[in-house]
């Protein structure tokens, strides 16, 4: 039995367009985290960047279940000593709310290089548009 492995070069990336109004996050984010790993394509390799790009609109009204639009806390730290900082889900949505979702998709990406370099192929807007028109993306449905 032969077994080939993928090279950099055989990869095909493709462009996908997501409308997240009114969708759960988690949810969301376990579908973004499989397309960006590649875990949706037939010669998919763990040690190998294969996904494609995924476009986020309107990530404004991406929606959380429960009380955690309020209870919910994204803790980050200056650098200086004391310096741990707290901010709710709610204040996050109006000041950043691409942060939301880039938060739950990084956790379900590896931890290292490779995982790092596969969340540069996530854009998220805030609003209905993108500059991303050339790219024709495709539709996605959930």
């Amino acid at each position: 039995m032969n077994i080939t492995s993928v090279s950099h070069k055989s990869i095909k990336r493709c462009w996908f367009l997501l409308d997240v109004n009114n969708l759960i996050v988690g949810r969301v984010a376990t579908k973004i985290a499989t397309i960006l790993r590649g875990k949706h394509k037939v010669n998919f390799a763990p040690h190998i960047d294969m996904g494609d790009f995924i476009i986020v609109i309107n990530a404004k009204r991406i929606r959380f279940t429960g009380n955690k639009e309020i209870n919910k806390q994204y803790f980050y730290h200056t650098g200086y000593v004391g310096g741990i900082k707290r901010i709710s889900v709610k204040e996050q949505r109006q000041l950043h709310p691409q942060r939301i979702l880039m938060h739950a998709v990084r956790g379900m990406l590896p931890k290292n290089s490779l995982g790092r370099a596969m969340l540069k192929k996530l854009k998220i807007y805030d609003g209905n548009s993108h500059p991303h028109l050339a790219q024709m993306p495709i539709v996605l449905d959930f």
